[in-house]
């Protein structure tokens, strides 16, 4: 597979909904996330990531404007334990958390979720799950979505990357572009370049998203040996 310039693709995209990045720095040092959200309405727009433990949670950013809160306020990530980091587009963050504790795997937890009820759309459940265990690096990546917009059928996919090679990632997201109804993530996890700093990855990912679209990023670096990270947040609202 041949990579994707990350940033240009998503200069390119006015509204891929959510995104999960998952990967290596160049320097094979550190296990890297990156997690977004859009909004088209109002009540998607008004929203925030916050700290939450040592994961994060969507908050309303002016709790009066809030409407249904069911799909918008949620963990996109959390940490069960020293190994296992996860990171997902709605609740079944602890779908998969609660899962691993019962020793279930990625794929097993997700067998009882489908993609989301908001018809037209049926936005898929997108998941991502990292291992950092004695110096060494994988994750597994899930798609759950409608076939071609049927409700009646739910397509599941999962991508298991356990060798992750330095410079090298995986990009997918809720959506192809924008449309109405909006159509739904196709194919693989997009190959990507990942680079050494967070600041740079941050900065480069926040500015690629649509200016008017573009709700919070969330990014996080985690050193491969010693499992310690550094985390960064962008609030469109402040």
């Amino acid at each position: 597979m041949e990579k994707t310039d990350l940033f240009q693709e998503l200069k390119n995209n006015a509204y891929p909904g959510r995104g999960i990045v998952i990967g290596r720095s160049a320097d094979g040092k550190h296990a890297v996330i990156g997690y977004f959200i859009m909004g088209r309405s109002e009540n998607s727009r008004n929203r925030v990531f916050v700290e939450d433990g040592e994961g994060i949670r969507t908050q309303a950013f002016d709790p009066s404007k809030m409407e249904d809160p069911s799909l918008i306020i949620y963990a996109p990530v959390r940490v069960p334990d020293a190994v296992h980091t996860i990171v997902t587009n709605g609740d079944q963050t602890d779908t998969v958390f609660d899962g691993l504790k019962e020793g279930k795997t990625f794929e097993e937890s997700l067998r009882s979720r489908e993609f989301e009820p908001d018809r037209p759309n049926y936005t898929p459940r997108i998941s991502g799950l990292l291992t950092v265990e004695n110096g060494t690096f994988g994750y597994q990546m899930s798609i759950l979505k409608s076939n071609d917009g049927d409700p009646s059928q739910c397509l599941r996919y999962t991508f298991d990357y356990s060798a992750a090679p330095a410079g090298e990632g995986h990009f997918i997201s809720t959506y192809r572009h924008d449309g109405s109804p909006l159509h739904s993530f196709e194919g693989e996890p997009k190959k990507v370049d990942i680079p050494d700093d967070i600041d740079a990855f941050t900065g480069a990912l926040w500015n690629s998203l649509n200016s008017e679209n573009k709700v919070s990023l969330f990014t996080r670096y985690i050193d491969i040996q010693t499992g310690t990270y550094e985390s960064r947040i962008v609030n469109k609202n402040k």
